[in-house]
């Protein structure tokens, strides 16, 4: 096949178009300006690797739409009292979206990433996600909203494999010391604090000091703006106490942080709203599954019921789980296949 591969720069990126050239497909590279702090040192290490691999490399700038799906979502989150993802954003609007697109305008057959996750077909030609063989690496969570028609495009050479192993073929391909440091944050961030990347990037709207309160309304403090502030933190609050006060909610509505002990961060039901479904529509009204409500949280077992023709469900956990946060995502697993998932709506207690 004639196969696009997202090249960041990064080992997996550079791991995925070697084994696809050694596989015999005809690859080229595609570079995505977004919001790095150095585009063209990125672009230089990219076209490097492409020399290197032997492969063509194109670069796409997509910063204006990155900024206006990606950056403006993740801004608004934060002002909004909510605790945004946006790589979960970013793979269907960018990655699988824009990108997609243009891979197959550009007369590919599919495009390949390096994430770690797996899709398979069944005997009926639908498609399946599912986790990545690697527990510790696997990416399932942040693509929970591809559909059918991106994942039928779509190649994960590195889902059956662990990191470990990636590293290995870097080596093996003489590609070790050409890719960059692997990042661990989100992109657009850089090393920065959120708090640091909102100053630059809306100042004029951050909110600022408030009270710290109980649920009771009684005021313990005072925060820095809510935008620096997560549900289940405990860390710059400066509230001394026999025992530790942990952020509860936000209320930006009202400029207040709501705290209160561990034992109220601990909850069995949250709403999922805007939900997507990789087979386009929920297993059933109500089922049985397994929920992860943040990246790295074990998945638990709850009862989804549907409303809303799917766009709309209330997960009730058999046992409480902690610090379930708005504006991550609910994503529900039959096993290591995913289903879906929804944005976490707002705590009403705040």
């Amino acid at each position: 096949m004639r196969v696009g591969v997202a090249m960041s720069g990064g080992v997996d990126s550079s791991v995925t178009a070697r084994l696809l050239l050694e596989q015999g497909h005809e690859v080229e590279g595609f570079f995505l300006l977004l919001a790095q702090a150095e585009p063209e040192a990125d672009v230089a290490r990219v076209e490097r690797l492409g020399q290197r691999l032997g492969m063509q490399v194109h670069v796409l700038d997509l910063r204006d739409r990155f900024q206006r799906l990606v950056l403006d979502y993740f801004a608004n989150a934060y002002l909004a009292g909510r605790t945004p993802n946006p790589c979960v954003v970013c793979n269907p609007a960018i990655k699988f979206g824009a990108l997609l697109d243009e891979v197959l305008a550009r007369g590919c057959d599919r495009l390949a990433t390096g994430h770690y996750a797996r899709v398979v077909r069944d005997a009926e030609g639908r498609v399946h996600l599912l986790k990545g063989r690697d527990g510790a690496k696997d990416q399932s969570y942040f693509l929970h909203r591809l559909g059918q028609k991106a994942l039928s495009r779509i190649l994960f050479p590195l889902g059956g494999q662990t990191k470990t192993e990636t590293r290995r073929l870097a080596a093996r391909f003489a590609l070790a010391g050409l890719h960059g440091v692997e990042s661990q944050d989100v992109c657009f961030l850089a090393g920065c604090s959120v708090a640091d990347f909102l100053a630059r990037y809306r100042g004029e709207d951050l909110p600022g000091p408030g009270p710290i309160e109980t649920e009771d309304g009684e005021v313990l403090g005072r925060h820095q703006g809510v935008h620096r502030y997560t549900v289940g933190q405990r860390r710059g609050l400066g509230l001394p106490d026999a025992t530790p006060w942990y952020v509860l909610a936000l209320a930006p509505e009202r400029n207040a942080v709501v705290v209160a002990k561990t034992e109220r961060l601990w909850r069995r039901d949250l709403l999922a709203r805007d939900c997507a479904w990789v087979s386009g529509e929920p297993p059933g009204e109500s089922f049985r599954c397994r929920v992860r409500i943040r990246h790295r949280h074990q998945e638990a077992p709850a009862t989804v019921t549907v409303r809303e023709h799917g766009r709309v469900c209330l997960v009730r956990f058999d046992a409480p789980q902690r610090a379930i946060t708005p504006g991550q995502f609910a994503v529900f697993y039959n096993e290591d296949e995913v289903l879906g998932g929804g944005e976490i709506g707002i705590d009403e207690r705040a």
